[in-house]
């Protein structure tokens, strides 16, 4: 698997190439998913997470306190 990050204008992603732009690991991606805490689509045997998702899944976590 690639290092590289994905490019920044990718409307989907796939959940490895999620983990990599959130720098969590794969299965961590994938509860997140089955969790429901973050949104993906489904086509066939496909998950595709928007990048608008992802972006709300960030903006949504809770900083810790000092």
């Amino acid at each position: 698997m690639s290092t590289a990050l994905p490019p920044t204008d990718q409307l989907l992603y796939t959940p490895e190439e999620a983990a990599v732009v959130l720098r969590f690991g794969r299965s961590t991606v994938y509860e997140l998913m089955a969790e429901g805490v973050l949104k993906y689509v489904k086509r066939g045997r496909s998950r595709r997470i928007r990048r608008s998702d992802l972006e709300n899944y960030v903006n949504d976590l809770e900083p810790l306190p000092n």
